[in-house]
């Protein structure tokens, strides 16, 4: 659909100006004052319009467990999660729409999934949300989360030698199954994008790094992986490598510019200056780092070291939200504490960059969307600066980022074509969406976990707890 926008506020160096946006072919091709209208007229009147956040990092099935499961560290709270884990495809259909909506609604016009695989039904759950996003139309990276050891090996061994069971399927068959992934969903054009996407050090081999740095340079595809989200993992990977789990990813190769690294809370100095060497981007997940208290990136040295960082709600039952303006606000606000220099804090500007271009470099896409530019693709959104949590009227990023806005978004648009119109989702009925969700759940408090009780004296020995 060809349109323009007429009338709309956006940021320019010294303050804001009020200009027509006129978008071809999905393309913007011209930002103005009093340009013709082409194709349909929008009205940007009061209405701030930005280029679309990235939610760069989240795990859409666990929509299923948000509230539900209790104040844990990472390495229990998995074992809860995976005990309760639906194994149920609709499921997982319902629930990365779900994620689509709520990032959406909050200014997102990508997500990165790091999807759970259904065992023995891994390419039918990558189909079912490759479905799902692409009826509701938001540009979809879909990460299959993988690994090649068990749960239990994620926890430091420290004076012990645990004996771990052997994870169900092997290194060469998961590798198989993303590479068939790749044939049959990668569709960057379409707005679906394959990423090679290991968990993390703490439960994959370097045997299956190698093959993902194998499969991102035959199919030109991005990397994602967790990196030292707690101080668990530190641990973990100087008894595995002897060194920090950046040094042995920038050994085996794993680290570049096509790089994204969840989390990067428990990182040195030195494994600063390899992400910035290398390019690599870290997504700053604040809310589930607090929820699990893994700790506080220190995201103000990695900016001053260079290095590229963006945002990402995370799960929706570590974070238990997908509200992608809520954790811009607090992963850039929190570092207020961090560093006492307030020269160096991030201002909501920043942190709005930070979001849509910072996100588009950590996906290799920068040079398509990420900034209001003409030739680019238009993924754009229109915020109603006239509504009551956006007013009174004084800076309307201040108020966008450091403010509570609700139901704030107008229009949204994905390469071109409209999701939101007059703040309503157009491209799927979420009333439907809703009372499938109510449906298929039910009201319920926390359920004792046997994984956890199985795991839990280990972890606090080796945590010294």
């Amino acid at each position: 659909m060809d349109f323009t926008i007429k009338n709309a506020v956006i940021p320019i160096t010294d303050g804001y100006t009020t200009v027509d946006v006129q978008v071809v072919n999905g393309i913007i091709t011209a930002i103005a004052p009093d340009l013709d209208v082409i194709g349909t007229r929008i009205n940007g009147e009061q209405k701030l319009l930005l280029s679309g956040f990235v939610n760069a990092h989240t795990h859409s099935s666990e929509h299923w467990q948000r509230g539900v499961i209790p104040p844990l560290p990472l390495e229990l709270w998995l074992a809860h999660l995976y005990e309760f884990a639906p194994l149920d495809t609709e499921q997982v259909y319902l629930s990365a729409l779900g994620t689509a909506v709520e990032t959406l609604l909050s200014g997102g016009t990508s997500v990165v999934d790091h999807l759970v695989l259904i065992p023995g039904k891994e390419l039918e759950t990558i189909a079912t949300a490759v479905r799902a996003y692409q009826e509701i139309g938001i540009r979809a990276f879909v990460a299959p989360l993988i690994q090649d050891e068990s749960l239990s090996a994620g926890i430091p061994s420290g004076e012990s030698s645990p004996i771990h069971e052997a994870y169900f399927r092997s290194t060469a068959e998961t590798l198989a199954i993303i590479e068939e992934a790749v044939r049959l969903f990668h569709r960057p054009e379409e707005g679906i994008t394959i990423l090679v996407a290991p968990t993390g050090i703490q439960l994959c081999t370097d045997a299956l790094f190698i093959g993902c740095i194998e499969l991102s340079n035959r199919y030109n595809l991005c990397r994602h992986s967790h990196l030292l989200e707690t101080k668990a993992q530190e641990k973990l990977a100087q008894e595995k490598y002897g060194c920090s789990a950046v040094e042995h990813l920038q050994r085996i190769g794993f680290l570049s510019a096509s790089t994204s690294l969840a989390h990067c809370v428990w990182l040195t100095d030195a494994d600063i200056n390899i992400l910035a060497q290398t390019q690599s981007t870290v997504v700053h997940n604040p809310l589930s780092n607090l929820r699990l208290g893994s700790g506080i990136a220190p995201i103000l040295k990695y900016r001053q070291a260079g290095v590229n960082v963006t945002f990402g709600c995370d799960g929706a039952s570590s974070n238990d939200s997908q509200d992608l303006l809520e954790a811009i606000k607090i992963g850039s606000i929190l570092h207020n504490v961090t560093d006492f220099d307030y020269q160096f804090w991030i201002t909501p500007r920043e942190s709005v960059e930070m979001a849509s271009l910072g996100g588009a470099k950590g996906l290799n896409i920068d040079a398509k969307i990420g900034s209001l530019t003409v030739g680019k693709q238009a993924d754009l959104v229109l915020y109603d600066l006239t509504n009551l949590s956006l007013l009174p009227r004084t800076d309307p990023i201040g108020l966008l980022v450091l403010g509570r806005p609700s139901n704030v978004v107008d229009s949204a648009w994905v390469n071109g074509k409209q999701i939101i119109a007059d703040g309503v989702v157009t491209t799927i009925n979420v009333d439907e969406l809703r009372q499938e969700l109510f449906n298929r759940s039910q009201w319920e408090t926390t359920r004792p976990s046997e994984s956890v009780a199985q795991m839990e004296g280990r972890y606090r020995q080796v945590m010294g707890l």
